[in-house]
Order: structure tokens, then sequence, then C-alpha cells
């Protein structure tokens, strides 16, 4: 598929050739994992192309959504993808840092997400656009878990998706915050492959953990039950 093709759901589209971060499979997995109940508000930190708040506001009738990202030119793609989308009424995307944002912000959430950058320091691009996208120097772990926390009430989750090394790191941090984790899923390739991504649910609430593993696709390289399952109501494809 071209950049300049937008990326098609069942009930939107997603432009992303001026983001960095294209939409991906970490993205609609996020999109389509996170969040219980019924929340009303809901916060994604680092929008890129939008298309996980699209997802949340689809599956969350009732919620606003609000979404930060630090990078001009893929806040305002991620900002028309809303504006043409049937939910353009419950979703503003702001431009500002994380951290910035945190610092003005009276508002709590009920609903926090993210897919926050991972390559601390190392595996530079040329192409500065994706370094901002990838890299966490201009938001690290400690500064992500701070400012989460200062958006929390005592009902609120915090949702995330990374690799399994950084998410350990992240983890770690959370756990530290007195967070707990209520929702744990593993994401493969297949079945017999190792763990490519692990979403973790947090709150401050004692829940029993719920786990889960999902294989994006089956044995015979076909998509999965679950996969197709958990993204029947998005991609077209299903």
């Amino acid at each position: 598929m071209s950049n300049h093709t937008p990326f098609r759901f069942k009930q939107f589209s997603v432009n992303h050739d001026r983001c960095a971060m294209k939409v991906g499979t970490d993205a609609v997995l996020l999109g389509s994992i996170s969040g219980s109940g019924n929340p009303k508000s809901i916060l994604e930190i680092g929008v890129g192309t939008g298309v996980v708040s699209l997802m949340l506001a689809q599956r969350f009738p009732e919620a606003r959504i609000t979404g930060v990202e630090i990078d001009k030119e893929a806040w305002e793609q991620a900002s028309e993808n809303a504006r043409q989308s049937p939910w353009k009424d419950r979703i503003e995307f702001k431009h500002i840092s994380f951290q910035d944002f945190c610092e003005n912000q009276a508002q709590k959430y009920d609903l926090i997400v993210s897919n926050p950058p991972f390559f601390p320091n190392h595996l530079k691009s040329l192409d500065p656009k994706r370094n901002l996208a990838l890299h966490n120097d201009t938001l690290s772990f400690g500064e992500l878990v701070s400012g989460v926390i200062s958006l929390f009430h005592p009902f609120s989750e915090f949702w995330a998706i990374l690799p399994p090394v950084q998410m350990e790191e992240l983890e770690k941090l959370m756990v530290s915050k007195g967070l707990r984790i209520h929702t744990r899923t593993f994401i493969k390739d297949n079945p017999a492959k190792n763990i490519l991504r692990v979403i973790l649910g947090f709150s401050f609430l004692n829940h029993a953990m719920y786990s889960k593993d999902i294989s994006i696709k089956d044995k015979n390289g076909n998509y999965s039950k679950d996969y197709s399952e958990l993204l029947k109501e998005f991609l077209i494809v299903f």
C-alpha cells in the first residue's frame, strides 16, 4: 500500500503519509484491547496517526477523547483524520508535549493509553521525525509514569503496548508507584514464535489478574481466530 493511500477501516479511514509511524499492528492491537467498562474520558499519549483514538471512539460511544502529539505534522494529520470520522465531535488532539500537558491539566481521566517510544539512545535513524516517534529521549518512562499518575483518579486505568524487555522496565516503574497489573496480553506472530509485544493494563485497584496469549497467525500462516475476533469490527479483511 502506498503511503499516500488511506488505510481504510470498516467505519473510518486513516491517512498516514505525513506521519513518521504508519498505521501498524501495535496500534490496532492497543486500540482493540485497551480499556474496560464504560470510560467517559480517555487520553492518548502520542497519537501518531490518530488510529488508536478512533478505535476507542468506536468502542466507547460515550467517551470524550483527548490526545497529545509533539510532532506537528502528525498532529495535523491525526486531527484531519478525526475531523473526517463519525466521531469528530468527541475527539480533540493537542499539539503539545506530554510533560507540558500534565503541568496545566486539572482533569483526571478514566482511561489513559499509550504506544510509547521505546528505543533509548541507540539505533537512531536518519529520519528525525521517526526518531521522535521511536526514541524515548523526549519522553522517558519515568516522565511517562509520573505524568500518568498525575492524571489518575482512584478508578483510572492505564494501558500500554511495548516489546517485552521495555515493558519489564515500565512495569517496574509502575509497580514501584503502587499501580497493579490487572490485564496482561502477550502477542506472538504465531504460536511457535517468541513474544513480540506485551499489552498491560494498570490501575490502583486490587483486581484479579487476567492473562491471555494472542497469536496474529495460526500454524498454517492464516490469521488466527483470536486475532480475527479481536479486529472483526475494525479491519475490512475480516
